[in-house]
């Protein structure tokens, strides 16, 4: 190429970098609108969601380990601990930049902000690999469109990389385009410059070297999708559904699949050699089995295309073989090998959740509001792009059979159906599909505007020759479509989504903050890289240590922010209930204690979990408004027993679900809605402040129809308990004498109420107490929720104050009143 090629070439490229480079900056800008969110004025840093604070968590633990991974934690799922759940790569390159930004030794305050502004980064990258796939499949016009259009993009792919929304998932998305583009690129050069293995086997190895690159390139960034998200699997199998459908579409057009054989043989075998030089992938099992039936699958697809096109046999033959192949595969596997067929299996089910599994927002269907079918997800995510995509892959599948079709554009094809499969099931997959949703609208885009006329307008003023009235009204309304149509939805939604990034809200920031300094040290090293039991066997805490029971949303908070060791966790570990039938065995953990029906069931729940009799699973007990109001179903949910819990009470509006009896004999109710008065062995010993909730509404239904005469009123949004022994008291009444016992609560909010519990005297009477009424002692919990003075025990005209130190209530002491 000559140096005046050369500069044309780069003068005709330079708008198209401009442009990816200004989308590049729009989709940094829209996701940094809300830091002031995140970056808190007392330095906090506050992370959307669940997940991302346990990859902070596993950041942390990587830099004070350096550059070793957390492949276990103890810190969590109390008393089993968990092997690392997220794949490595998202942590481990994120650990690394901190670390070589703060010189082996970064400070808190780079580690959060670093941490806080990766998302944001990566999402802005997905702008170019976006560019070069609908570039190679279509042209840079629209390529161009599309880059503009994946940096507006609203919906999960925005809410998943905001700032602070430090999570994998955009990870997933910006990996998965790059393997596309790169698998697009290969199929384009092999489709023009075929690859034969007569070829190789005679040693011409030019169109080799040609496109060999891409395919490397194409395998080393499945490797990296495999090591950045255990689920990777999924994609592999994307990449084997389009290679098998090429394999029929070539050989009904009588062309060679050798290529596709080489491709996918080298793709995944180069995905799998990166695979199995991690140690300790949990999944790594699953990754192998699904890499090595690709690279055993594809040739022999290629062998029966060869073979059948030797024997002249008619081409309809080989799909039959394929399927025939499929199945043979699939009872064999049934039959010899489990794991194989599992594997099979697995696939097929991956996306469908049952029972609590629909509970989980993003696992839910992606049509679905309520449990009701809506479109309207389909406009949250996409705007109008989500609907003009669905046209133009229409479109593109109608060409692709009644016109000449490329391999490239097959593979559009099949990858889009195969996002939109996984998406409608599973909500999640949205953040994939708005690369796919950017590329098929953008080329309707263009085609829009070549059907007005632009590329005639666009060389008029390119050749200087351009007039005014050389303007349409085609023109026009072409123009108007790309923006008020393409552009504007997609903005005016980005605008109106990026607001906030989600995450724990004051309350729950102050309440892990007081579990932190305020409850006993739980035994561990936070930041210790802990041994790994053998299999088979549990890690052994240290004597002191205890769990923290709450519901499963909130496990990383307690762990990240409060230091302390969740029972249950946004892994769904530690949830307890049941799988598929009421006749299961309702499992110990957070659905089975907080729907318990009494104090004893959920105390037997929580002695259970403890594999040694003489420990309780948790010393803790965190509940906030939520649990007991929205989220209450969802604990229901996962026993697959939700019946009574709520019950239709006629209205002035008709028929309304409102709490019956079953729920207010909850363990979760007795505990939120009722400050745990009357229980025996919880205590409340911190609440957060209030918030405008449900609960007053609960409230008013209790006693309007249940007889009850408790406040009306919002009491703190989160709230802690402690299981203790208990102190007992004991005395002499007259038989058949009520006996009373209370005292008055005050919360650090200054807000009262009174504790008390009634039983009927057979000569002796006998209470069990909680709370104690001479403060904390150092080293145990520094309650600021107790007692403003002594008990009273007061039957008939009698009366009696009755003092309770702490270590009674922690021993479980007698007191003879």
């Amino acid at each position: 190429m000559t140096g005046e090629n050369k500069k044309k070439k780069f003068i005709n490229a330079l708008p198209y970098c401009t442009g990816v480079l200004i989308s590049f900056l729009i989709a940094l800008y829209i996701r940094t609108i809300p830091k002031a969110g995140v970056f808190l004025s007392n330095g906090f840093v506050r992370f959307g969601g669940n997940d991302p604070w346990y990859h902070l968590r596993n950041v942390e633990s990587i830099l004070h380990n350096f550059p070793n991974m957390l492949w276990f934690d103890a810190h969590t799922q109390y008393p089993n601990g968990t092997h690392q759940i997220f794949a490595p790569l998202f942590d481990m390159v994120l650990a690394a930049i901190i670390w070589i930004l703060g010189f082996g030794n970064p400070s808190q305050d780079l580690i959060y902000k670093v941490c806080a502004y990766y998302p944001t980064f990566l999402a802005a990258l997905v702008v170019i690999p976006t560019y070069f796939a609908a570039k190679w499949v279509f042209d840079r016009r629209v390529g161009l469109l599309a880059a503009f259009l994946i940096a507006l993009a609203p919906g999960q792919f925005l809410s998943r990389s905001m700032i602070g929304f430090n999570d994998h998932h955009i990870a997933e998305t910006l990996l998965t385009t790059i393997i596309a583009v790169f698998m697009i690129m290969a199929l384009k050069i092999a489709h023009e410059h075929p690859i034969t293995f007569e070829d190789l086997k005679n040693r011409n190895f030019d169109t080799l070297r040609t496109v060999l690159p891409y395919f490397i390139l194409a395998g080393v960034s499945l490797a990296a999708y495999s090591l950045a998200w255990y689920g990777a699997i999924f994609f592999s199998f994307i990449l084997g559904i389009y290679i098998t459908v090429q394999h029929i579409v070539d050989h009904m057009h009588n062309r060679s699949t050798d290529y596709l054989a080489f491709g996918g043989i080298i793709t995944f075998a180069i995905a799998l050699l990166m695979v199995l030089m991690i140690p300790n992938l949990s999944s790594k099992g699953l990754l192998i089995k699904g890499l090595s039936a690709g690279i055993i699958a594809f040739p022999i697809f290629t062998l029966i295309s060869i073979e059948l096109n030797k024997r002249k046999l008619k081409k309809y033959y080989y799909p039959v073989s394929i399927a025939a192949l499929s199945i043979l595969v699939i009872v064999l596997a049934k039959i010899f090998s489990p794991s194989i067929y599992s594997l099979i299996a697995g696939l097929a089910s991956y996306f469908v959740r049952t029972g609590g599994g629909v509970t989980i927002a993003e696992a839910s269907p992606l049509l679905s509001i309520g449990g009701q079918f809506s479109l309207q997800p389909i406009w949250y995510n996409f705007g109008a792009l989500g609907y003009i995509s669905f046209i133009a892959l229409g479109i593109l599948i109608y060409k692709a059979f009644t016109q000449k079709n490329t391999p490239e554009n097959t593979f559009l094809i099949i990858w889009t159906l195969m996002i939109i499969w996984a998406m409608i099931q599973q909500n999640r997959f949205a953040y994939y599909y708005s690369v796919n949703a950017a590329i098929l609208s953008a080329w309707v885009g263009i085609k829009v505007l070549d059907l007005a006329g632009w590329q005639k307008l666009m060389d008029s003023i390119k050749s200087k020759t351009f007039n005014a009235k050389s303007i349409k009204v085609a023109h026009i309304l072409s123009a108007a479509f790309i923006i008020l149509i393409l552009i504007y939805p997609s903005y005016s939604l980005a605008m109106q989504q990026s607001q906030g990034t989600g995450g724990p809200n004051g309350y729950w920031i102050e309440t892990t903050q007081w579990l932190k300094y305020n409850t006993p040290d739980s035994g561990l090293d936070y930041y210790e890289s802990y041994e790994k039991p053998a299999a088979g066997e549990s890690y052994q805490y240290p004597e002191n240590t205890y769990g923290v029971m709450s519901w499963w949303d909130y496990g990383h908070w307690i762990e990240v922010i409060g230091h302390r060791i969740p029972n249950a966790n946004p892994f769904q570990q530690g949830i307890g209930g049941r799988t598929h039938t009421l006749e299961e065995e309702n499992r110990p953990g957070a659905s089975t204690f907080f729907t318990a029906p009494s104090e004893e069931a959920a105390t037997e729940v929580l002695e259970v979990i403890h594999p040694d009799p003489e420990k309780a699973g948790a010393r803790y007990v965190v509940s906030d408004v939520e649990m007991a109001t929205g989220k209450f179903y969802a604990m229901t949910a996962w026993t697959l027993d939700s019946e009574g819990y709520y019950i239709p009470v006629q209205t002035d509006v008709g028929y309304q679900n409102v709490p019956g009896p079953r729920y207010y004999e909850s363990m979760e109710a007795r505990l939120h809605i009722f400050d745990g008065n009357g229980l025996k062995q919880y205590r409340l010993v911190h609440e957060s402040p209030a918030g405008n909730t449900q609960e007053p509404g609960y409230k008013n239904v209790y006693n309007a129809l249940f007889g009850g005469n408790i406040a009306e009123t919002d009491t703190g949004y989160v709230k802690v308990f402690e299981y203790v022994e208990g102190a007992t008291i004991t005395g002499t009444a007259a038989e058949g004498e009520t006996v009373t016992i209370s005292t008055t609560i005050m919360t650090s909010q200054m807000r009262t109420f009174t504790y008390t519990q009634s039983t009927v005297s057979n000569g002796t009477y006998s209470f069990t107490v909680p709370y104690s009424t001479e403060g904390a002692i150092p080293g145990e919990t520094q309650f600021d929720a107790g007692p403003t003075g002594p008990y009273t025990i007061s039957y008939g005209s009698m009366t009696e104050d009755i003092r309770v130190s702490e270590v009674d209530v922690l021993n479980g002491n007698v007191i003879e009143a």
